[in-house]
């Protein structure tokens, strides 16, 4: 298997990271061989994947205009994955150039490559951290640098959720980062589900047991299930809905059908 020169040190390259398949299904070249097998898998149950993540980047780039729009300028952006074009720190940063973006991934390559990108600008950097492990994510030092969480942030958890399992508590995680932010603080979430997607149950799970067998268990949840990560926060409207249905710049109804699989949505801090 040939190392590519861009690969970090010490990663190994024979595993499947979820980052990097997310990467490879938006047509990014930050993916190894394995993460592009395990991706074709999955595209086998579910063709329209690439479909899912691009209108899961159109609602976040939405998501982070909304913000700025609201008077809120640091992001928080948890799960942040492997920088593409259109990240958060561009969205932002055109729409108000002293926004400041903290991204946090766990993934080593994620890490690596989102230093090579922010190289330079002073307004964002990037956290090697765990959204399991809220406290090391906030006591980090880029995040006490970058971030005023006496002034309003908006927390991104945008298609990550779906990877902590119920074992993990990852609601807890989410009210950890909730009580650290300051009132009028928003989250951003997107998250799957099996509602919205146009395949039979059976076929979808296909995809959804690929993620198993590369140890990266991805949890479908209900839309009932979903809107409990936003306790403590007043939606935002339309609430929690498909992902071309929250504030969209298009009609709606020119979507790809796999574009409204999962839900997405933005609650505010009172």
């Amino acid at each position: 298997m040939e190392r590519p020169a861009w690969a970090p040190p010490g990663i190994d390259i024979s595993v499947p990271s979820v980052s990097r398949i997310y990467d490879y299904y938006l047509g990014g070249s930050h993916n190894f061989e394995v993460d592009r097998e395990a991706a074709r898998k999955a595209m086998q149950f579910m063709p329209g994947l690439p479909k899912i993540m691009q209108a899961n980047r159109a609602f976040m780039r939405r998501a982070v205009r909304y913000a700025v729009s609201e008077g809120v300028s640091q992001f928080l952006d948890v799960g942040s994955g492997i920088p593409t074009f259109g990240n958060t720190h561009e969205i932002a940063q055109k729409a108000d150039p002293g926004a400041r973006v903290v991204y946090v991934d766990h993934d080593p390559v994620a890490v690596a490559h989102s230093r090579a990108v922010l190289e330079g600008n002073d307004g964002a950097g990037i956290v090697q951290a765990d959204l399991r492990k809220p406290a090391d994510i906030l006591a980090d030092g880029e995040t006490t640098r970058l971030l005023d969480l006496e002034r309003p942030v908006a927390l991104l958890l945008v298609a990550v959720l779906h990877f902590l399992e119920d074992s993990d508590a990852p609601g807890r995680s989410v009210a950890a980062l909730r009580d650290a932010l300051a009132p009028g603080s928003l989250v951003v979430v997107t998250h799957a589900s099996y509602e919205g997607i146009p395949l039979p149950r059976e076929q979808a799970g296909g995809a959804v047991g690929v993620y198993k067998d590369i140890r990266n268990p991805l949890v479908m949840r209900s839309r009932e299930e979903i809107a409990r990560f936003f306790d403590g926060f007043e939606m935002v409207e339309p609430g929690l809905v498909s992902m071309p249905d929250w504030r969209p710049e298009t009609p709606a109804a020119q979507e790809d059908p796999y574009a409204f699989s999962g839900y997405a949505g933005v609650g505010r801090k009172a």
